[in-house]
């Protein structure tokens, strides 16, 4: 987040879906919607150790990220991606799942439904939740 302008981190803070594209086997980009979110002055996502994109970010962490609103501006972020693993992530993803729903007590929201906290922590750790850590490299867009 430190190569952001003041502008650019304040959009990233305020706009949690974006479009998340990783290199195939093919060389062929390859796009997924995911929700961002800003927690401890990093940008995070989540993610599990058996998705396609996890596994091309084990051979290669190059990543962008393409955030939209519904209006004409976005922003790109070309970044380099960690993968946080291990037995702390559930308790991180509540965190980043609270920034994202902008729901700082209560239920959390998973599959559209609310969760109370414990089976939330629960939930993460029988999905083999990891978190998708990006260090920006360049950022680019019409904020």
């Amino acid at each position: 987040m430190n190569n952001l302008t003041d502008k650019q981190r304040t959009y990233v803070e305020s706009h949690h879906q974006a479009a998340m594209i990783t290199i195939g086997e093919d060389g062929i980009p390859k796009a997924v919607r995911v929700a961002v979110a800003v927690v401890d002055g990093k940008l995070w996502s989540s993610g599990t150790a058996a998705r396609v994109r996890t596994e091309r970010l084990r051979t290669n962490p190059a990543c962008t990220l393409y955030l939209i609103d519904p209006g004409y501006s976005f922003l790109t972020l070309e970044t380099t991606v960690r993968l946080i693993e291990g037995p702390d992530v559930p308790a991180l993803s509540v965190n980043l799942f609270r920034t994202m729903q902008n729901m700082p007590t209560g239920d959390i929201a998973w599959f559209g439904k609310p969760m109370p906290e414990a089976d939330f922590i629960a939930a993460m750790a029988a999905d083999h939740r990891l978190i998708y850590e990006f260090e920006v490299t360049r950022a680019y867009g019409t904020t």
